[in-house]
């Protein structure tokens, strides 16, 4: 005989009651979840990163590279001068060799003759002076020989006022020799103001008219086979003509020169 089946199972009333409960707990704008749990979190004080303000990260931004920029010029300050001292020594060891060791003497220069051409103070136009100079120059040293150099420059002036310009022929001097040096010295529409003409026809009425020659010269001395950096010789003489003319003599002359190693 076949058992009966059982009948369908009914919830009790206590879980209809909770489980009624449940679905009148859901979510809504009166009745909100409620926040998740809250945890503090505790972190070793030198495990902080502090983020500063924008504006602070700028002003700390500018003085970083500030320093930099600033290292960065000691440095180059620092070599720049340590190379220079290092040059100096050099020059101040060769030349106490050169002084010591070859007995060297300064090479010394004078101006013996002068010749002026175009030197018209009587018209109010512009003029074109110009001057033959020529200039004694003397190596007295026994071991060392001399190369004259181009980018010269010789000059000749009046109260201040240049006349004329001109270079000096590049050339190589032995030693213990003389050699007179000729430059042509001009310039081209020179405009004199009144004051310069009337002080150089009284010079010339009175036959002593007043010149500077400034001459520059750069210059490699040669010892053996080794021949020294470069050296500029400087001259400068106070020279005083009787004329302003193809003819003129010179009255007296002051010559003042050095040549320098370092």
């Amino acid at each position: 005989m076949a058992a009966a089946a059982d009948p369908p199972s009914t919830p009790s009333p206590a879980v209809a009651s909770q489980t009624n409960s449940d679905q009148n707990q859901k979510p809504s704008p009166t009745n909100p979840v409620p926040p998740p749990a809250t945890y503090v979190v505790r972190i070793p004080r030198e495990q902080i990163l502090r983020y500063p303000p924008p504006e602070n990260a700028k002003k700390y931004d500018k003085l970083r590279r500030g320093g930099n920029r600033r290292s960065f010029c000691c440095r180059c300050c620092c070599f720049t001068s340590c190379l220079l001292f290092l040059l100096i020594f050099a020059a101040a060891v060769s030349a106490g060799v050169m002084y010591l060791v070859f007995g060297f003497k300064s090479p010394t220069y004078t101006v013996t003759k002068v010749s002026v051409h175009g030197m018209n103070l009587t018209s109010a136009s512009p003029i074109s002076p110009g001057f033959d100079v020529s200039i004694r120059a003397e190596n007295p040293n026994g071991k060392v020989g001399i190369y004259y150099l181009k980018e010269s420059a010789v000059n000749v002036l009046y109260d201040g006022v240049t006349l004329g310009y001109g270079v000096l022929a590049d050339f190589y001097q032995p030693r213990k020799n003389v050699t007179v040096l000729r430059s042509t010295v001009a310039a081209n529409d020179v405009v004199l103001g009144g004051a310069v003409k009337t002080a150089l026809r009284n010079a010339e009425s009175l036959r002593r008219v007043p010149l500077v020659m400034s001459v520059e010269a750069p210059v490699k001395f040669k010892v053996g086979s080794v021949k020294t950096w470069e050296i500029t010789a400087k001259i400068s003489c106070d020279v005083v003509l009787d004329s302003l003319n193809e003819r003129a003599e010179i009255v007296s002359k002051d010559c003042d020169y050095s040549v320098r190693l370092w």
